[in-house]
């Protein structure tokens, strides 16, 4: 199919006129604005994360679920478009579509992508349910598990209009982003009369993602250079130079959320840590359905210990993939996996993160290999408090 290519320059321009636009609008709109207006019929919810720490797995959590529209990292499009440029410079672009995406208004992509354009044109568009089921596809019913492969095969003709009228048919809209790197930037997001949104930030041990990101080098080498703002040159993180820039930015995030936030963050902010879901999942899972105003059912239930209860951790072919896989096994491997030195090295360069998000240092490669010794530090279920947490003990 041929592909109209856009000048980033021009794209550049046309997000900025509309930002400011909008801006402007929303500022003129507030002042007049009732405080005690309701809020949106529907709920928005932001999983926030990074390459490699299970952010597909916890997507498809929320996108199996029949309440939920879902949309895996839309903002690639805004990547692949202007890869030129840094992820900072990037983030008022992503922050326009990801809001345009919420309010069901997909026209957001005439930027990004052919004017005439199929559904199958959405990055990783089979991975989510709603555009498998009714009304964006006949093939399957909300109800229905689906699966990536059965979704290509079937849906990918529908036209792309199928998009927006299915997002307006639910009562969840749900983005999984892996390309903010401040909180801050999603402020005109959170203070949006238009928009009810909530944030799940997740996070994994960094040594387990450095495992996990060495199964997938050449696919993040683009990725890495919009991190490291190299002009579009593609890089591979041996020196994890990208990994301190992720770590940085999740306690960045968390800082942000927790110590003396603005008081519209109140009650919308969630940190999951990927061990916690693994170990337990139907509790994790279900403080974050709360959390969403969504409800466990009994099917999502079944699937959800099917998919955490397979055998093995998974296979290289399989790293962008849910799979049934034994997940417990799957957040330790890094510990058999990688060398004594590069694991002191990723420690290096994390471990302020490490520190905050409650994962124990090793100092030793018997400590690396003692699998009895749990690295990740308990947690109170529904009470985690950070500020009572020393990282100096």
């Amino acid at each position: 199919m041929a592909r109209i290519r856009i000048p980033s320059a021009i794209v550049i321009l046309f997000v900025t006129v509309q930002t400011g636009f909008l801006l402007f609008m929303y500022a003129r709109y507030s002042s007049f604005m009732p405080q005690s207006e309701e809020k949106p019929s529907q709920v928005h919810v932001l999983i926030l994360s990074s390459w490699r720490s299970g952010s597909s797995f916890v997507g498809q959590l929320f996108s199996q679920h029949p309440s939920v529209f879902y949309l895996m990292e839309p903002a690639w499009h805004v990547w692949v478009t202007m890869y030129q440029n840094s992820a900072k410079v990037l983030h008022m672009a992503v922050r326009d579509l990801v809001r345009s995406v919420f309010l069901c208004d997909m026209s957001v992509f005439d930027a990004y992508m052919p004017w005439k354009r199929n559904l199958s044109d959405l990055f990783q568009w089979a991975v989510s349910r709603a555009l498998c089921s009714a009304p964006a596809c006949d093939s399957f019913q909300r109800t229905d598990i689906t699966s990536e492969m059965a979704c290509k095969t079937l849906c990918g003709r529908y036209p792309f209009s199928k998009v927006e009228e299915a997002c307006k048919t639910y009562s969840h809209v749900v983005i999984k982003e892996v390309r903010f790197f401040d909180l801050k930037v999603l402020y005109p997001l959170l203070t949006d009369p238009s928009l009810n949104l909530k944030i799940i930030h997740l996070v994994r041990d960094p040594r387990a993602v450095v495992k996990s990101r060495e199964q997938s080098v050449k696919a993040l080498a683009r990725d890495n250079g919009i991190v490291l703002s190299t002009n579009g040159t593609k890089v591979e993180d041996s020196k994890y130079k990208v990994m301190q820039e992720i770590c940085r930015s999740h306690v960045q995030i968390y800082e942000t959320a927790t110590l003396k936030p603005p008081n519209f963050l109140k009650d919308r902010y969630l940190m999951i840590r990927f061990e916690d879901l693994v170990r337990d999942p139907l509790s994790e899972i279900s403080e974050m359905y709360k959390f969403a105003d969504l409800t466990l059912t009994p099917t999502l239930k079944s699937w959800i210990y099917n998919i955490t209860h397979g055998e093995g951790p998974g296979k290289k072919k399989e790293a962008f993939k849910i799979t049934s896989r034994d997940a417990v096994s799957v957040s330790q491997a890094w510990r058999n996996v990688l060398s004594f030195q590069k694991i002191k090295k990723i420690q290096e360069v994390c471990k302020g993160a490490i520190n905050m998000l409650g994962y124990q240092l090793v100092d030793s490669e018997k400590e690396q290999k003692d699998l009895s010794l749990d690295l990740v530090l308990p947690r109170r279920q529904n009470q985690f408090s950070w500020s009572s947490f020393n990282p100096e003990h």
